[in-house]
């Protein structure tokens, strides 16, 4: 850590699901690992009634059930003998000048705070505000990260607005009190190890870099596909849909990483200067560019799920075509698709490699595989490289064959921590690296709007699939017009 000051965590919303499902797990497994600051406590902040001692019980139960490592109860014994919870309003000016004395008595005036916003978004703008207009935000009369030595940082959980608009407006709002380096945008999926290892792969190994070009890449495939349905998310889904829930901030993240340009060094500054330069040169879809490059879809009986409008026209499913109009990138098509109620959960990254220019062996009667590498980023992290190579026993019969490693292999099976440990210690730490800049969450809504637009105007049919496919035959024909097709592979080709 930065500092030696005593460091509190404020959750607001700290009552509900995120909370118990993964804040709290991952900060006790920080606590385990010794990672967390030497003098912490965890401040729970809701409207829900609890003691000190049932929200330390609540959170028990949540850290049993969903925690990916075992624990002992001494463990958790001193880790919640730091956990305390307030019942109070999101909206009264006295609770949080409570708050303020609270925790300042206990860090005795002088302290580090990150502020985590687990409530719904619309509370976001109203928190903030009064955590400023009550004095959470400074440290001595100015702002904290502007000389002090003691830091105030705020965590922003997603969905950040609901358009370019809302996310303006969000960003003006939190910007007279917050400056933008206390800002801490999150999306979890950039706290995934195997997202993170894009980069490494990319810029820690030469053999890739001179390759990672329209010269040798055909085209480039992004999926995240999940086999449930809405389940209990299904009044928020219906209004969100599968472009506003997964593209403007999973998959475009995930683009940014596969095609950016090598950043200057490895700080929040020039690496997510190098996203925003992948995202702006991304040319928006529009009118009839969106019925020809996008598909939009819902799974067969997504109507009839409880909270769902009967005649919805939400996509559960989507996938769109995208340029990246730079030197590296053009005329390499970006394929990104996702969608629920799908054949198999997995997220991954493939990039597909242009065939052999010329088909040099004899009697070979069939093109040449072109060579594949697939990014997985879950289930079954790691990577895999698809080759040809020689039938033994042939003239010149060719078979693709693979090399793969896999994160299990070769660190074990506990190697991977839960996203929201790595996320929670940058921001402690300070590294903001892994979070969202205002302009990057702007310039992702100036590419969704567009698509979004032209869909609620109807001139995009919604198409449908069956449970349990890989999505309507639409998204198929997406690539089928350009002679592709989505890639099937298979880690143990017979």
């Amino acid at each position: 850590m930065n500092n030696n000051l005593p460091t509190s965590i404020i959750i607001f919303g700290a009552s509900g699901d995120l909370t118990q499902r993964k804040l709290i797990p991952s900060l006790f497994n920080l606590c385990r690992k010794g990672r967390m600051p030497e003098r912490f406590q965890i401040v729970g902040y809701g409207g829900t009634a609890y003691t000190d001692d049932q929200f330390r019980q609540h959170l028990l139960d949540g850290a049993k059930k969903f925690a990916s490592f075992e624990f002992t109860t001494e463990e958790w014994d001193d880790f919640a003998s730091r956990l305390t919870y307030l019942t109070r309003h999101y909206d009264q000016v006295d609770d949080y000048k409570e708050l303020d004395q609270i925790v300042g008595q206990w860090e005795g005036r002088r302290g580090n705070r990150l502020f985590y916003m687990a409530t719904p978004p619309a509370a976001y703008p109203s928190i903030i505000q009064l955590l400023g207009h009550t004095g959470h935000l400074l440290e001595n009369g100015s702002p904290a990260e502007a000389g002090s030595s003691a830091w105030r940082r705020v965590v922003i959980e997603k969905p950040f607005g609901t358009d370019w608009s809302s996310a303006h407006s969000l960003n003006e709002q939190i910007h007279k009190t917050l400056n933008e380096n206390q800002i801490y945008r999150i999306d979890h999926y950039l706290g995934k190890e195997t997202v993170q290892n894009i980069l490494a792969m990319r810029f820690a190994n030469t053999i890739f870099e001179p390759l990672w070009n329209r010269n040798y890449i055909d085209h480039v495939e992004i999926t995240v596909a999940e086999q449930v349905g809405v389940e209990h998310r299904a009044g928020y889904y219906d209004n969100v849909g599968v472009v506003r829930d997964m593209f403007q901030n999973h998959l475009l993240q995930l683009a940014t990483l596969v095609a950016m340009e090598p950043p200057a060094s490895f700080d929040a500054t020039a690496l997510r200067n190098e996203k925003v330069k992948v995202l702006s040169a991304i040319p928006p879809l529009k009118d009839e560019a969106v019925v020809r490059n996008t598909v939009r879809a819902q799974y067969k009986d997504y109507r009839s799920e409880d909270g769902v409008k009967p005649d919805s026209m939400t996509p559960t499913y989507a996938a769109l075509r995208l340029q990246i109009d730079n030197w590296r990138w053009q005329g390499v098509p970006f394929y990104l698709r996702s969608g629920k109620r799908l054949a198999q959960k997995i997220s991954q990254v493939t990039i597909q490699f242009k065939e052999p220019p010329h088909l040099l062996f004899p009697g070979a009667d069939r093109k040449i595989t072109p060579n594949m590498l697939v990014l997985f980023l879950q289930p079954d992290e790691g990577i895999h490289w698809r080759f040809e190579a020689k039938v033994p026993d042939t003239a010149a019969d060719m078979r693709s064959v693979d090399m793969e490693f896999k994160y299990e292999d070769s660190f074990g099976k506990t190697a991977i921590p839960e996203s929201y440990e790595r996320l929670l210690l940058d921001a402690l730490t300070g590294d903001a690296s892994l979070f969202t800049r205002a302009d990057e969450v702007e310039t992702a809504w100036r590419l969704i709007d567009p698509i979004l637009e032209t869909w609620e105007s109807k001139n995009q049919p919604l198409a449908f699939y069956d449970p349990g496919s890989w999505g309507p035959a639409e998204a198929d024909e997406l690539l089928s017009r350009e002679g592709r097709s989505w890639s099937k592979w298979d880690a143990n080709p017979k």
